[in-house]
This record gives structure tokens, C-alpha cells and sequence, in this order.
């Protein structure tokens, strides 16, 4: 179908195929050798009419699709409305204004739209540029009125054939994929070699604007001569327009779209991101609310940006990737992690966690638990299903703001993810000389309490999805993936993406175990508080968190992110909800149900894509004994490590130094202990569950 459609333009740029200039195909002269002599002599002679052009036709642009190949932005032959002027014989203003004119009302009737052109673009079209069509009216003919407008047509009245984008799924995927402007609007004056037969556009926005040299066909040119009667006596097409790339994504087209469905009947703002950890393929990035990326094509009126802009929900605004919260409790894990790899705690440590503890020496700061009761003693695995704030207020302590601050770096938060993200946010990891450049002051312990349990700094939910894939993987943070493959026209592949890991983690192997023990339990244990987050067929590891957003308002987030199978996990999922000022919310009973939601439409895909992979068969080869079996060789790499079944192996590559405020940091630095000091911020606790 896309390339039936391509065609179908080129047919309509072709000799005998084009819409503009008078032809000769009633003339003697069409077609010969005198015909053309005599174009190409009137071209330099003083004869008004006579003219010799080539013209630029620009190149459709490539597709955008999901993994499977369905497209998420194609092109589509559009056609304009446009006066092809007659070749007066000593035509005064008023003869050519009248002839326009009638053309312009005909065409207002018979469209049911009002269109104007001023007498003085219409006489200078005339005089400089009347072999070419005077396209009008901004928007095109709307695809279902072309057949019956193209019958109601008189003299003079064409319809102009273009390249136009579109965007098949409308709102879906909008804020990744982006939209394309136009480059300026058609020339005026005397006409040049090169000029555009219609505007060319450029990505403006998401991966049409990342994309766009790819993205970006090559031109073609149509050669167009004319005698001295103004009549077409050549036509053309000296080099054919060529299409861009295919940029063929790793988004799951059906997920996606379901994603953003669950959105729509779970909150009014919020986002989804799942990622597959093996290949840190991005399946699903959906933010809402969204908008009809199609109103761009072939421009946005004022009064349609006016209405995306004033909205206050931001429409366009892309929250998977652009939107900073702060990760709240989802990002406990870290901390845990971090003080089980460095022996801060073991296992079975347990921690006498109060209703509340208190930092500070001359004016001691309470910061409470979320339940604002005792819960005993705990050790780390209750902790996290627990979310017990007063354990991670003491073991943060204890373990230092920088280390797992510094682990939390290393899991991608505070740096961009990679990904030819338009717009997309960084976060902030908070560092112990950022605090001093601002506040004049080294980390507090009411600092470290607070950044331990995810709150005065930020994070995009998909910087959350990834951490929960590295923490997934255990060893590596897996390196996101959004480009699938670039393909040429013809299908043959340019690029394709291998699995990476982005660097390594270093963290103790038993710790990685502890804490997704401690995740199970968030969505399967009795004290739990992530249960309805839960699926029927398959182990979920996860953590919930609710956190203060935007505390002048009462605004809340509330979190819901982890991975599964917990055995051998496969895919890593974060959910967000945006709440209303003062309205009362928890991760666990608004952002967990959006899980089973989802995932549970794709049951049975995602059993085959989880099972695992069948054992290899024993051999026996008869020998003097038969007793003993020989078993299949299993692939290893030089270090004794086994090779997955697709033969490839996550290795590790350098990161890059962040920077925070202008100045280098360290990615990992070192531990710094933290130096109480009276006045600590205090972390007001959110409801984790009901």
C-alpha cells in the first residue's frame, strides 16, 4: 500500500501526469524535435511567455514503525486547491483579477470554506510565476471530499498533488514519535532553477526531529519547458524523487495503544514505560493526556495551538520521558541494595523502626513513618514490603548519601537515557557539592533521610523503568533501546541495534537476591503493600511509592514499578499517577492495579515470551560403557561464563561524566559521611496503602 501510494504521486509528477501549465497535446509541434528547438528558442527570446525550468520535487519522507513494521508515521498523496492560470494576450489588472477571482468563489462553494487571496499576491503570481500553480488555503482537501470536489472543478481550478505526513494512529505514540513542519513557505518572485514544486517539510518534534536525517528523502527534479504561447511543450522528470529510511522501533504497537487505554480508564495524568531487560528494548512508552499529532500536517492553526497550550492538563507534554517527580519509595531498593553490598546490614539485621526518628541536636526534627505508628523490629526484606520509612531514614544514615546515591547513578538515574528522545529529561540526583553550591552547607542527616526514601529530587518514569531493569539484571544496567533497526527503501537493513549493557553495577550478588526477595513480597506477602499489583501468571517483584510532588498544592505521584518473572526476570514496567491538588492517593491502591490491567491482556504472548527455554537433551553415545552418558556441550565464553541462546553477551561500555550545574561529578565518587546539622528538611509521609 505505502508504495502504491508513492507511485501514485510520481505518476502525477511525470510527463502527461502533472496539473499545472498548458499542455500541447492538441499541438503539431508535441512531442518533436521542432517542438522543443522552439522551446528552448523562445526560452531566450523577449516573448513573455516562453520559458525553460527545473523544478525540485521534494523526496517523501521514510516511515516510522513499530517492531513489527506497522507503520506509526507514513506519507499520503493530499492534493491543494490551486488557480493554474490561462496565458493572457495582453491581459490588463482587472482581466486577471476577474478570471481569479471567479475561481476563488467557485472553489469557496463547492468546498464550503472561505478562501481569499489578495489582488496583489494574484497579479504577482501572474506576472512572475503563472506557468506554476498558485496553491491557496493552507490545509489540504480532506481525503474523503477529493473524488467529489475533483468533479465539481472548472478551468483554471486544479488540484494540486503533494506529499502530505500522517500519522495513522493520531494521539498514540505522539509524544515519541513527533511531527514535521514545513521548511518555509513556496517561493515568490521570478521563478529560479530549483524551485519547489510544493513545501518541503523537516521533523519538528520526537523522533521526526532525532530522526530526521534519516528520516529525509532525496529530492528529484522536473524539467518543464514552454513556447511562446505559454503552451507546455516538454515535461520531464529528469531525476526521480527518492523515499527516506525506515526507522523501524522497538515499541510494541498493540501494547502501546492498550497502554495508553489503561491510562485513560485509570487516571486523567500519568504514564506507563515496560522494557525488555535482556535487550533493553523500550516496548511501551505512553504518557497521558495526549493530543492528534495530525493537526501539524501541513500546519497548525493559531487556534488550535492556542487551545493545546492553554490546557492545563499539557497535552503535549510527554511525562514518560520529559515529566520529573520525585521516585518516592520505588526507589528504596537502591538504598537496600547498596547497604546489603556494603555490609551495613546483612540479611537478618534487624532495625527497631518508632513511629518516628529524630535528626537534628538544638531543635530535634521528627520524620515519621508513613503509618505513623511503631512496627518493630525489621530486617531488610520486611522493610521493603513493609516501605517502612524509619528503616531507610536509619540505614540511609548509616550507609552515607553518597553511596547510595552513587548507586543510584549507575542505575541511569540523573542522566539522559541514550534514547532519540526529543525533550527528554535528565532528573536530578542531588550531589554533596551541589548541596554546598546551593544551601552553603555539606549533606544533613535530614537530608539523607529524605533522599533515602526517593523525595527532594527527581525522576522520569522511564529513568525508573530502567532501574528496575538493572536491578532486574543484577549485574548490568541494560543499555535502552528505541531504534530497532534503519532500513533502506528496498528493506535491506542499514543499522540494526545489538544488546549493550551501559555499565556495570557492582553490586554483591546476595544482596541483588535479598531485595528481590523483599520486592516478592511487596506484591505477594500478606504485609505486602503493592497486592493488587499482582498477575495470575507469572511472580511479580515490585515496589510501591507515593511521594509530595508539588507540596504548595498538596500534589502527590503515586508509583508503581518492579520486573517479572521473579525466577528469571524478563520484563521491567513502571506506572505513574499524576494526582489533583489535595486528593488522597498511594501507589498501592492507584498506580499497582494498572499492572494486572495491562498485562493480563497479553497473557498468553507473554507466557511464550517468559518460558523458559527447553533443557538440553542429554546424548548417548553407545561406548564400553553405556552407563556413562556424554552430555550436549553448553556454549561458554572465554571466562567460563555461559552464552544465552542468542549467542550474544551484555558487555559493558563507559559512561560518559555527568554533570550537574555546569560542573563534572563523578558518576560513582565516594562514600561521604553524612554531618548533622539543625534545620533539616523534613519528609512529610504519604499513605503507602490502605
Amino acid at each position: 500500500m505505502k508504495k502504491r501510494r508513492i507511485v501514485l504521486l510520481l505518476i502525477l509528477l511525470t510527463p502527461g501526469g502533472g496539473s499545472f501549465g498548458q499542455d500541447v497535446r492538441d499541438s503539431p509541434l508535441q512531442g518533436t524535435e521542432e517542438g522543443v528547438a522552439a522551446g528552448e528558442e523562445a526560452s531566450v527570446l523577449t516573448r513573455p511567455d516562453a520559458r525553460t525550468m527545473t523544478l525540485s520535487i521534494p523526496g517523501p519522507r521514510g516511515l516510522i514503525t513499530d517492531r513489527n513494521g506497522r507503520p506509526l508515521a507514513e506519507n499520503r498523496v493530499g492534493y491543494q486547491l490551486a488557480l493554474q492560470f490561462a496565458h493572457f494576450s495582453d491581459p490588463g489588472d482587472e482581466d486577471i483579477l476577474n478570471w481569479a477571482k471567479k475561481r476563488l468563489s467557485h472553489a469557496s462553494k463547492i468546498a464550503e470554506k472561505k478562501y481569499v487571496v489578495s489582488d496583489e499576491d494574484l497579479l504577482s503570481h501572474y506576472k512572475d510565476r503563472r506557468w506554476l500553480p498558485l496553491v491557496f488555503g493552507a490545509s489540504p482537501v480532506p481525503p474523503e471530499k477529493e473524488k467529489a470536489l475533483n468533479g465539481q472543478l472548472m478551468s483554471g481550478l486544479i488540484m494540486h498533488p503533494v506529499y502530505l505526513r500522517h500519522y495513522p494512529g493520531g494521539d498514540s505514540t505522539a509524544h515519541v514519535i513527533g511531527y514535521v513542519r514545513s521548511k518555509g513557505k513556496l517561493p515568490t518572485g521570478p521563478i529560479v532553477h530549483g524551485d519547489l514544486l510544493f513545501e518541503d517539510t523537516r521533523g519538528d518534534a520526537g523522533l521526526e526531529r532525532t530522526m530526521d536525517e534519516d528520516l529525509t528523502g532525496r529530492a528529484g527534479e522536473r524539467k518543464l519547458i514552454f513556447d511562446s504561447n505559454g503552451r507546455k511543450i516538454r515535461d520531464e522528470l529528469t531525476e526521480r524523487p527518492g523515499i527516506g529510511h525506515t526507522v523501524v522501533t522497538t515499541l510494541n504497537l498493540d501494547w502501546q495503544q492498550h497502554a495508553e487505554k489503561v491510562l485513560k480508564d485509570s487516571c486523567q495524568r500519568g504514564a506507563f514505560v515496560v522494557v525488555d531487560i535482556p535487550t533493553g528494548e523500550v516496548l511501551v512508552l505512553a504518557s497521558r493526556p495526549s493530543y492528534d499529532i495530525n493537526v501539524w500536517i501541513p500546519r497548525i492553526s493559531n487556534e488550535e495551538l492556542g487551545v493545546l497550550m492553554d490546557d492545563e492538563s499539557r497535552p503535549m507534554f510527554g511525562r514518560a520521558f520529559q515529566g520529573l517527580y520525585p521516585p518516592a519509595s520505588s526507589f528504596k531498593p537502591v538504598v537496600a541494595l547498596t547497604a546489603l553490598t556494603q555490609k551495613v546490614v546483612e540479611e537478618w539485621t534487624e532495625v527497631d523502626c518508632p513511629e518516628f526518628i529524630e535528626v537534628g541536636t538544638i531543635r530535634p526534627t521528627k520524620m515519621w513513618n508513613w503509618t505513623k505508628e511503631p512496627e518493630g523490629l525489621m530486617n531488610v526484606t520486611r522493610a521493603l514490603a513493609r516501605s517502612n520509612n524509619c528503616w531507610f531514614y536509619l540505614v540511609g544514615i548509616d550507609t552515607g548519601p553518597s553511596s547510595f546515591l552513587s548507586t543510584a547513578r549507575k542505575l541511569g538515574y540523573g542522566s539522559g537515557s541514550g534514547l532519540p528522545l526529543f525533550g527528554e529529561s535528565s532528573g536530578r540526583v542531588p550531589t554533596n557539592e551541589y548541596v554546598l553550591k546551593k544551601y552553603g552547607r555539606p549533606f544533613t542527616d535530614g537530608d539523607t533521610a529524605n533522599y533515602s526514601i526517593g523525595q527532594a529530587w527527581e525522576a522520569t518514569p522511564l529513568q525508573v523503568a530502567q532501574s528496575m531493569a538493572g536491578i532486574a539484571n543484577g549485574s548490568v544496567l541494560p543499555k535502552l533501546q528505541l531504534i530497532r533497526q534503519i532500513q533502506d527503501p528496498a528493506g535491506g537493513v542499514l543499522e540494526a541495534a545489538d544488546p549493550q549493557s551501559r555499565n556495570s553495577l557492582d553490586l554483591d550478588p546476595d544482596a541483588v537476591q535479598i531485595v528481590h526477595q523483599g520486592m516478592y513480597d511487596v506484591a505477594h506477602s500478606s504485609w505486602g503493600t503493592g497486592r493488587r499489583g499482582g498477575l495470575t501468571f507469572a511472580e511479580v517483584c515490585a515496589k510501591t511509592g507515593t511521594g509530595q510532588w508539588i507540596p504548595a498544592l498538596n500534589q502527590e505521584v503515586a508509583w508503581y514499578a518492579g520486573f517479572f518473572p521473579a525466577e528469571n526476570p524478563r520484563l521491567a514496567f513502571t506506572a505513574l499517577y499524576e494526582g489533583d491538588p489535595g486528593e488522597d492517593i498511594s501507589g498501592g491502591r492507584k498506580a499497582a492495579p494498572m499492572i494486572p490491567a495491562f498485562f493480563e491482556e497479553f497473557k498468553e504472548e507473554i507466557e511464550n515470551m517468559i518460558r523458559p527455554p527447553s533443557k538440553a537433551l542429554v546424548v548417548v553415545e553407545e561406548q564400553e560403557d553405556p552407563a556413562s552418558p556424554i552430555p550436549a556441550a553448553q556454549p561458554v565464553d572465554e571466562e567460563g561464563n555461559l552464552i544465552p541462546l542468542n549467542g550474544k553477551i551484555l558487555k559493558a561500555i563507559p559512561v560518559e561524566k555527568w554533570e550537574e550545574d555546569g560542573e563534572p561529578v563523578d558518576p560513582v565518587g565516594e562514600a561521604l559521611p553524612a554531618i548533622p546539622v539543625d534545620g533539616a528538611p523534613v519528609a512529610i509521609p504519604v499513605e503507602e496503602d490502605e
